[in-house]
């Protein structure tokens, strides 16, 4: 089993089954079948062959959609790519994967024209618009006119199926590579994992480039043959509103979405019956930030699902019936998938409260990271792949992320844990959004910082937070510096980029 015979068995078994809505589009599975199959046919009769790259620089959409399923049936390597890179950013992906076709939506013509004749494997190109350029195929054309029969291309489960590009926080984006078989045993543990049926209608507002969407929700529910409702944007109030509308039962957010529709003025009027389950991860949520979406949505009926992009994503997960009990923890040992905390030596810490390396070992997890051995041999060790994130692990066996290795703080000799401070400044009434950074310091090495996004018509000086902070948290992790903003920069998975806020304020004074 591969991914794209995943849309022909749907198919073949439930063909009048609504598979695909976007906007005023909806398809059944046997039309997403026939429509997938003219762009794989379309790809192979251009000469995209086995195992090429096949880049989609779109938009979340119907198309993309057809166009994923297109490129992996042809026998393909879908490589998807973030739609809010700097063309100069995406031109490195491009180049970097190797792709031989690229399609794009029509925003991007001008930046594809500019790159065209630096990128050295790319021959083929697909505008997935309604505009018509020069030299580039259109996608809708495409499709209206192509082969509907199937492409007929053997694929293996250990053949190459994706390369995922890290949205990074730090350096050049890294291509995690996945074959077939990571997905089809992913697919299976989230769709037992989340309670996923054939009969769930999943709404996509997250980007469907990245992993987590694309793997956690859009693959297991074209392997249940659910119903997959497409939003282009996220909009709160759209969201919402298509909630009620197509009576969705699965969705998946960051927490920074879930923060956003909290705050839709008229949030009790939407009908969220429907839903059966709701999904957050992509980036740590404070516990007191748990504790309001349960009292918003008013159900506990949400699961954690926090791992890495190398993992498939996988790691660890926390249930509905944790969520409160355990709030702000990312969880416990997932099916399929085996966790452990290590110090730098690799050895397994299994002390209560001690930091140690999130590692992930199982059959979902990355090939390698493409074109770069280097970063591979330091990332998977002995099977197993170093996350870079710190956590500890309370007497129940259960993990929560404290920090990234590189981003914590060490003042005065004594390790501060970003989440730990987070958590507590989130109690706060005043505070909307809120991280730590360490300030370089003269004599300490590093000085705590908070820099926060307050509430509308509110106010917060640092002596107000520090005496607030008192009873929760040791002195020496308590913010000296605080810096009022009105937004904290992010990446599209919801992560702050601290690097960003340590360079912005790594000289002169906070307020």
């Amino acid at each position: 089993m591969h991914l794209g015979e995943l849309v022909a068995r749907n198919a073949r078994t439930v063909p009048d089954k609504l598979g695909i809505i976007y906007e005023d589009r909806r398809y059944t599975w046997k039309e997403v079948n026939d429509q997938v199959n003219t762009i794989a046919n379309a790809l192979i009769d251009r000469g995209v062959q086995k195992g090429d790259k096949v880049a989609l620089w779109m938009f979340n959409s119907d198309l993309f959609l057809l166009a994923f399923y297109g490129v992996v049936k042809a026998g393909g390597v879908a490589v998807p790519v973030n739609f809010r890179l700097a063309p100069r950013e995406a031109e490195y992906i491009f180049d970097n994967c190797d792709a031989v076709a690229l399609v794009f939506d029509d925003v991007f013509a001008p930046a594809i024209r500019e790159m065209q004749p630096r990128l050295k494997a790319a021959q083929h190109y697909f505008s997935a618009g309604e505009d018509e350029f020069e030299g580039v195929a259109s996608l809708t054309k495409t499709i209206d006119a192509g082969n509907v029969g199937d492409p007929g291309v053997m694929v293996d489960e250990y053949d190459l199926s994706e390369i995922i590009y890290t949205s990074g926080t730090t350096g050049k984006p890294k291509g995690a590579v996945f074959v077939h078989h990571n997905q089809m045993v992913l697919t299976t543990t989230v769709a037992s994992l989340v309670s996923m049926r054939p009969s769930d209608i999943i709404l996509h507002a997250a980007p469907m480039f990245h992993s987590a969407e694309l793997n956690l929700y859009v693959n297991p529910g074209t392997y249940l043959g659910c119903t997959h409702v497409v939003v282009k944007d996220f909009l709160p109030d759209r969201v919402l509103a298509l909630i009620e509308k197509e009576r969705v039962t699965q969705f998946f957010g960051a927490p920074i979405m879930y923060s956003f529709m909290m705050m839709v003025p008229d949030f009790d009027r939407y009908d969220l019956s429907s839903m059966r389950y709701f999904g957050y991860g992509a980036a740590p949520m404070a516990a007191e930030s748990v504790r309001q979406m349960i009292q918003k949505f008013g159900t506990g009926q949400f699961f954690c699902l926090c791992g890495l992009t190398e993992g498939g994503p996988g790691g660890i997960a926390l249930f509905p019936e944790d969520q409160i009990r355990k709030a702000g923890a990312g969880g416990k040992y997932i099916v399929n998938m085996e966790t452990r905390l290590a110090d730098p030596e690799g050895n397994t810490i299994t002390a209560p409260g001690v930091v140690g390396e999130l590692l992930i070992k199982g059959e979902t997890t990355m090939k390698e990271y493409y074109k770069n051995p280097e970063a591979t041999r330091a990332t998977i060790r002995d099977g197993w792949v170093w996350s870079g994130d710190l956590g500890v692990m309370d007497e129940e066996g259960y993990i929560t992320l404290v920090d990234r290795s590189k981003d914590m703080i060490i003042t005065g000799g004594e390790n501060v844990y970003s989440k730990e401070v987070e958590d507590a400044i989130y109690e706060h009434p005043a505070i909307a959004d809120a991280v730590i950074i360490g300030k370089p310091h003269p004599e300490w090495g590093e000085t705590v910082m908070a820099v926060a996004v307050l509430k509308e018509g509110q106010a917060l000086d640092v002596e107000s937070l520090r005496e607030f902070l008192k009873p929760k948290i040791a002195d020496y992790k308590i913010p000296r510096l605080l810096e009022i903003t009105t937004e904290l920069p992010r990446n599209v998975s919801g992560k702050v980029l601290k690097f960003r806020l340590r360079e912005q304020f790594a000289g002169g004074e906070a307020h």
